[in-house]
């Protein structure tokens, strides 16, 4: 019988869903999976009110609540990651015709700490000369920590306004994953996307990190070994999915796109661990100060639980 059982909030992605079924299990603790869909949503819970005892987390969240002190610990199982370049859309009667041409322009998101806005505006800035501050950044949601204050050029949508329906009406010029748009005006602004992505990890070396796991600092303080073992389990279940990728003959489209990441990142598409991702965490760490996310950089060990 396992010493602890914890209240976990993630995604059944190809290589926790090992953790969620069972086929990973450890003698010490025993995941109780709480269904959250969508994932944001369990973000949220956790930074305003320690709902869960472990939570999958998008890490720009993770670092605004840790400048806001709030008592949760990541551990470095990077549960999910992908290039946004893909994910920039502007509508072609605003008179766009490059990234350059978002500069005084009004670009809509769901919020200011959205980590895929974030790395998209790092992007902008660092490949296409496009800073931050020279956008108008509307925001269509509310930010997941609530003392968050974004900076002077962000501002709310109006009450009750639909991001793709302002998006296509022209009150915004562009937007960062505005969802499914019916609508020949809107394109992605970064031509031939795919290879745009593997451009910028072949230069960069920067393989965008979206979401990783943190455990309630309370229970670590009560367990300190909770963290190995969970670390221990993902990698784990990790390790069986890389292994299914290699050998199954039915890939779903999500198995799919990871298993083509294998031929630009190498043969472990989801590297865990800091010093394996020490470059992509220092430039998402650059963007979140230069992007107003957070006062000043953190060190990644020191907000990483050691494992």
């Amino acid at each position: 019988m396992p010493d602890l059982s914890l209240r976990t909030a993630m995604v059944s992605y190809g290589h926790t869903k090992p953790l969620i079924d069972g086929t990973v299990h450890s003698d010490r603790i025993n995941l109780v999976h709480v269904p959250v869909s969508p994932i944001p949503t369990a973000f949220r819970r956790m930074v305003r009110g320690l709902e869960y005892d472990v939570s999958e987390m998008a890490m720009s969240t993770y670092l605004c609540a840790l400048a806001h002190h709030k008592q949760i610990t990541a551990f470095p199982a990077f549960v999910l990651r992908r290039f946004e370049h893909d994910e920039i859309y502007y509508n072609t009667k605003s008179g766009i015709e490059s990234p350059a041409d978002l500069i005084g322009r009004k670009v809509g998101l769901r919020s200011y700490t959205f980590t895929p806005g974030v790395w998209a505006r790092g992007i902008l800035h660092d490949a296409y000369g496009v800073n931050s501050r020279d956008v108008t950044w509307v925001l269509y949601g509310d930010e997941h920590v609530s003392e968050y204050k974004a900076p002077d050029n962000v501002i709310p949508a109006l009450p009750d306004s639909d991001m793709v329906a302002d998006l296509l009406s022209g009150k915004i010029d562009a937007a960062i994953r505005p969802g499914k748009v019916n609508s020949s005006d809107i394109k992605p602004l970064i031509p031939n996307a795919d290879e745009a992505a593997q451009d910028y990890f072949l230069q960069t070396g920067i393989y965008p990190i979206s979401h990783a796991m943190v455990v309630k600092n309370e229970l670590l303080k009560r367990h300190p070994w909770i963290a190995d073992e969970l670390y221990s389990m993902f990698k784990s279940g990790k390790e069986r999915y890389l292994k299914y990728l290699d050998t199954a003959n039915d890939l779903d489209s999500e198995d799919q796109a990871i298993s083509r990441m294998k031929q630009i990142i190498g043969p472990d598409p989801l590297p865990y661990g800091i010093e394996s991702n020490r470059k992509s965490l220092q430039a998402f760490m650059d963007f979140n100060v230069q992007q107003g996310i957070i006062p000043e950089p953190f060190k990644w060990e020191d907000i990483f639980t050691p494992v």
